[in-house]
């Protein structure tokens, strides 16, 4: 009926990719090739999640505009301390934003192909139209906690990326888990066994938890192993997901 609200139904996510634009990324990373894959996987909710930059995600979200994908705009922040942040929006303009304050932050250092990798800017198509000259692979000029505190500020929802990993993770850097008032909700590999993670860390239990693909391949997509359950792809069902309100929930899949 008209004006009835819509129960949460699940959403297949994989809420960190990357493009191109990550010069870690291979250059097949272009909006057609990874929109095209989400639609083969059944992936109904994509995040686009470069380095330091949303200078991609509009692309990926015209090329999605039609179909049965929804692309949240989003970034993986380094921090100063090392630490791999994902912080996500659902509107493009509040995330640009976001990306003006982080290139404010990021050191102005050019960036080294040779070395690094491009750092490819697209159209939706997948052609490429620039490169970013300032290197990506670098740590910005705020912390965990600042990183944190500006993007709720912002309305923006930020959570620790890869917590099981050696490297670029909060515990690897930071030697702990963050506390659960700072972070509600943190990322694990798709690669690691979820109970494996939760046998290192137990204090996980009660936590929300999300698998993403981190992909920087098309070989590294594949079926979605987070199911949201939401009314909408938004980010404010997914805030209420995240404390597990009004039947909205977040499912890792095991």
């Amino acid at each position: 009926m008209k004006g009835v609200p819509r129960g949460p139904r699940v959403f297949s996510a994989d809420l960190h990719v990357h493009t191109a634009l990550s010069p870690c990324a291979e250059t097949e990373m272009n909006p057609l090739n990874i929109v095209g894959l989400c639609l083969d996987y059944g992936i109904d909710l994509v995040a686009v999640t470069d380095h330091n930059t949303a200078g991609n995600v509009r692309a990926v979200m015209e090329c999605a505009r039609g179909t049965a994908v929804t692309v949240w705009p989003g970034m993986e922040v380094q921090t100063k301390e090392e630490v791999h942040l994902v912080v996500l929006g659902d509107n493009l303009e509040a995330v640009l934003k976001w990306e003006a304050l982080i290139t404010s932050r990021l050191p102005d250092i050019p960036n080294r192909p040779e070395l690094f990798g491009e750092q490819l800017l697209f159209d939706k198509e997948g052609r490429v139209t620039g490169v970013f000259p300032r290197q990506l692979l670098n740590s910005v000029d705020l912390s965990v906690d600042e990183v944190r505190t500006q993007a709720e500020r912002m309305g923006l929802i930020c959570y620790p990326a890869h917590i099981d990993r050696p490297a670029y993770s909060y515990v690897s850097n930071l030697g702990f888990l963050p506390p659960p008032g700072d972070f509600d909700l943190v990322e694990v590999s798709a690669g690691t066994p979820l109970g494996e993670v939760k046998r290192r860390f137990p204090s996980l239990e009660g936590r929300g938890i999300v698998v993403s693909s981190d992909a920087h391949r098309l070989t590294d997509l594949g079926p979605a192993r987070t199911r949201l359950l939401l009314a909408r792809p938004i980010l404010g069902e997914f805030a209420a997901a995240i404390a597990g309100r009004g039947g909205r929930n977040v499912e890792p899949v095991h």
